[in-house]
């Protein structure tokens, strides 16, 4: 599979991640970190962030630019996925262990995005 194929498939998840927000945002209201003000306009906020990034990755011409602002958005919304362990791991969750991995994820996603700026 090419480096194109890979691109589409990063804008298709972000799309479909940013179009959860707004289907399940009680979701994104659970791991908001209570520190945040109005958790439920940044949930919409974020998600509209994330169909913008994932849109902007597609096609070619905004590849880059999509790739930047996804490693924005990934950096911005890490403390949210603290915070979701975090909760898990205090309520004893199942989501803990998957919320764990997702972290490490998050920098995967981070250097991936950044093999497309350039």
């Amino acid at each position: 599979m090419n480096k194109n194929f890979w691109a589409i498939f990063i804008g298709i998840m972000f799309l479909l991640a940013g179009i959860n927000h707004f289907v399940m945002p009680g979701f994104y209201l659970q791991i908001m970190p209570p520190y945040l003000p109005f958790p439920m306009a940044l949930i919409y906020l974020s998600g509209l962030a994330e169909i913008i990034c994932g849109a902007l990755f597609i096609p070619k011409q905004s590849r880059r630019m999509g790739a930047w602002l996804i490693i924005l958005l990934l950096i911005a919304v890490f403390p949210a996925n603290i915070q979701m362990s975090i909760d898990e791991y205090q309520n004893g969750g199942w989501l803990f262990y998957g919320s764990v991995l997702r972290l490490p994820l998050q920098f995967l996603f981070i250097w991936w995005s950044y093999k497309f700026t350039k």
